[in-house]
């Protein structure tokens, strides 16, 4: 217990130092979003309807950082993420929740699907070393080293065409309307096929890699031997010493991979043009809009944080030893 009080204190300073690096690293970048906008016009606006730009966004030039970063700490107190500047009026959360749900979908399902597959694919091919999945070996090892992107644009080269079954950018088909029925649904799916199973070609590999070498090292141990001496089948040997023992470094891999699942694959869903998280935070960036940018690290950083509380409390289930440093 004093091991997990001592975790959430520390969460709880990370959070802390996070969202103030995610104050500050907008206001470096040159400019800011009135000048951004005015840039993309040919003609010239004098002072007082620049000045009522400022004011319509809330923008003060002339505030000190210190005043602006205590407005900052008492919007999140209330829940209140600011206007988008690029979506102006309309709220940053209600932005974000337009375009969590597509990556939720896209990258969460692919991430699970790759852990598992890529986990039992290790477990199956460090315990059985010199079967047919260990000679996958050097074509995972390749793969995995392929970004996410990369394999993307090859995907969109060799799979996308006038008479092929998958598009090659967007969420769902122009033609419809986002809604729960039988026409929007399997848009969606057929328009996030290409860009999940580059995501899961590329993840897989490393989950196997990562479960096998651990699997290869844990087969090595004392208790492993010990187990076999006492007569126990392979397989129990196999899933509840070994595989046990040796998830627990993927359990913490996981736990980014879930926590980084709010932000997407950037990449893919810019190659993709794919309406995700990601996406829009690189249309954000491109916008300067500094309340969006925020509204979105936010969210990614308190994902990151949850999913690693998570890990911690999976740790304590499946290692003893953490209970007793406790």
């Amino acid at each position: 217990m004093t091991y997990l009080l001592r975790r959430i204190g520390f969460y709880i300073f990370t959070a802390w130092a996070a969202l103030t690096i995610n104050f500050f690293i907008p206001r470096m970048i040159p400019g800011d979003p009135v000048k951004s906008m005015l840039s993309r016009f040919q003609g010239e606006m004098n002072t007082d309807a620049i000045q009522s730009l400022y004011t319509l966004f809330g923008i003060d030039p002339n505030a000190s950082v210190w005043s602006e970063y205590l407005k900052y700490w008492g919007q999140l107190a209330h829940g209140d993420l600011g206007l988008s500047f690029t979506a102006f009026p309309s709220p940053v959360s209600e932005v974000i929740s337009q375009a969590l749900p597509w990556t939720l979908a896209l990258v969460g399902i692919t991430t699970v699907i790759s852990f598992l597959i890529g986990t039992g694919l290790g477990v199956l091919a460090g315990w059985r070393r010199g079967s047919w999945v260990d000679g996958l070996l050097p074509a995972t090892t390749f793969l995995s080293s392929v970004p996410y992107f990369w394999l993307g644009l090859i995907a969109i080269y060799l799979l996308t065409g006038p008479d092929s079954f998958f598009p090659a950018s967007g969420g769902y088909d122009g033609a419809y309307v986002p809604a729960w029925d039988q026409y929007f649904i399997p848009s969606a799916i057929q328009h996030s096929l290409l860009p999940a199973l580059t995501i899961l070609i590329s993840s897989v590999s490393g989950w196997i890699l990562s479960m096998r070498n651990m699997m290869v090292t844990v087969a090595a141990e004392d208790y492993i031997t010990v187990a076999h001496a006492k007569g126990l089948s392979d397989r129990r040997v196999a899933l509840s010493y070994a595989a046990r023992n040796a998830l627990l470094p993927n359990v913490s891999g996981f736990a980014l991979a879930l926590g980084f699942i709010v932000g997407g694959t950037l990449l893919v869903e810019i190659v993709f043009s794919y309406p995700g998280l990601g996406f829009l935070l690189f249309r954000a960036v491109g916008a300067k809009d500094y309340p969006l940018m925020q509204g979105i690290f936010l969210v990614i950083t308190i994902s990151v944080l949850v999913a690693n509380l998570i890990a911690d409390v999976v740790y304590l289930l499946l290692d003893p030893r953490t209970r007793k440093e406790g």
